[in-house]
């Protein structure tokens, strides 16, 4: 009796026992399964992001897959394909979130933008640099109030001659000529001799920053690249290197002022080059301003003739006025004869001295006639026409620059590259897909998969 009940004893145990390790065997077995699965959809979506476009990673140093595969239309169901293909079948897959380029203000563009660049130079690359933004939003500030206040001398000079019934001659009159000169086209001053402008256009309607665009859903973690100065500076160093403007030669894209276009977002060279001038303009004519109020010789030079004018018109009493109003368009014409050096590729000094100063009153007489010949000198010390756009990009809003740039982009792998098929916010840079197998005996196995460019 004790015997038959050991044996019952031991069998239920060999039972028990089978059972856990057949229990275990299966629970093996089906994470087994589920890993081979996950595997197949690593694999998967590893090969399909292996797809990326090739001429944009090579002009521009970006990744992204292009979600159209040249067919101009984007559709999930191109991407489902190209999974089921590279052996993420038998299973059902769905895009949970997706981001394109140009998603939140181009934001995937300025990440791995910033990415490329801290890997290609390091953080410290531009850190001498970063010193001197403070000093260019001040004068972004300032160049904004220039205008108003010019205007509020100029009103006040011609309530005074109003007032007194009478007005300054016009010979020998730099307030007169520079009044003549604001009449002509900006860049017929400013352009050097030997440049032409290009006349170049695209259509707008179409462009990026214009147009509808395809939107990804679902938001992904903010990655290390933030929105800080050294970050801004960054980007503005990418798109120097990889865009043209207006002081280079030999230009081929859909634009030759490819970075005018990303600091104005104009539909011409002419316009985009002539918007960026102005801003230039503006900025040169407050430093140039502020030098003539310090300068007690160039100061002393426009209030005599100032004197002379108003002695000539029997009005002595509006020669202050008159100083002052000479003294801006002494400081404009300055500021022509910069945008002239800095075109034909010499450096102009962020602050001017007695040294570095170009222009006389009698040359500003000459500005813009046939005997004008000034078209600005080089100075070691100062910047050029690229250090005076790095200014302008990292002034002008993230996400302004980065849809132009982007815009840029497509219109030259259309133009150069004849890839008609290329939009920008159809190239993918980040996707999680949801996926849903079933294994066997009624079990199903769902999972999530993610990558994305970084």
């Amino acid at each position: 009796m004790k015997r038959a009940e050991v044996t019952a004893f031991l069998s239920l145990i060999f039972i028990l026992l089978v059972t856990f390790i057949g229990g275990l065997m299966e629970s093996a077995s089906i994470q087994m399964a589920k890993n081979y699965r996950r595997a197949d959809m690593n694999r998967a979506m590893e090969s399909v992001f292996a797809e990326y476009q090739r001429e944009l990673l090579e002009e521009y140093d970006i990744f992204s897959l292009e979600g159209t595969y040249e067919s101009g239309r984007y559709s999930e169901d191109l991407i489902g394909k190209r999974l089921e293909y590279f052996g993420a079948d038998n299973m059902e897959n769905r895009i949970q979130r997706i981001q394109f380029l140009t998603d939140d203000g181009a934001k995937a563009f300025y990440e791995q933008v910033i990415y490329y660049m801290e890997h290609k130079y390091g953080l410290d690359h531009l850190k001498d640099k970063l010193s001197m933004t403070d000093t260019w939003k001040v004068q972004e500030e300032k160049a904004g109030d220039s205008e108003s206040e010019s205007r509020k001398k100029e009103d006040e000079l011609a309530g005074l001659l109003g007032e007194a019934g009478g007005e300054l001659p016009q010979q020998d009159n730099p307030i007169a000529h520079m009044s003549q000169l604001n009449k002509r086209p900006l860049l017929e001053l400013i352009m050097p001799k030997d440049k032409q402008v290009s006349e170049k256009k695209i259509d707008l309607n179409e462009s990026l920053p214009v147009r509808n665009k395809n939107k990804g859903k679902g938001s992904f973690p903010e990655t290390s690249a933030d929105s800080g100065a050294l970050s801004s500076l960054m980007f503005g160093e990418y798109l120097l290197e990889h865009f043209s403007m207006a002081s280079d030669d030999g230009q081929h894209g859909a634009l030759d002022y490819e970075l005018e276009y990303i600091c104005a977002g104009k539909g011409s060279d002419r316009e985009n080059l002539e918007a960026v001038a102005k801003k230039l303009i503006l900025m040169r004519f407050v430093s140039n301003y502020l030098f003539l109020q310090n300068s007690a010789a160039k100061r002393a030079e426009a209030e005599t003739l100032a004197l002379t004018l108003c002695t000539l018109a029997a009005l002595p009493a509006v020669s202050e006025a008159a100083a002052q109003v000479i003294l801006l368009a002494w400081a404009f014409g300055e500021s022509i004869v910069d945008l002239r050096a800095l075109l034909s590729g010499t450096r102009v000094p962020l602050t001017k001295s007695e040294d570095t100063w170009q222009l006389s009153l009698s040359g500003l007489l000459k500005l813009g006639e046939s005997t004008d010949v000034n078209d600005g000198r080089d100075d070691k010390g100062g910047l050029d026409y690229k250090e005076y756009l790095r200014m302008l990009l990292f002034l002008e809003k993230r996400e302004r620059t980065g849809l132009r740039a982007l815009d840029m982009i497509e219109q030259n792998l259309k133009k150069v590259h004849g890839a008609e098929f290329f939009k920008a916010d159809c190239c993918i840079s980040k996707i999680e897909a949801a996926s849903t197998v079933r294994l066997r005996r009624g079990i199903t196995y769902s999972f999530k998969t993610y990558y994305g460019y970084n």
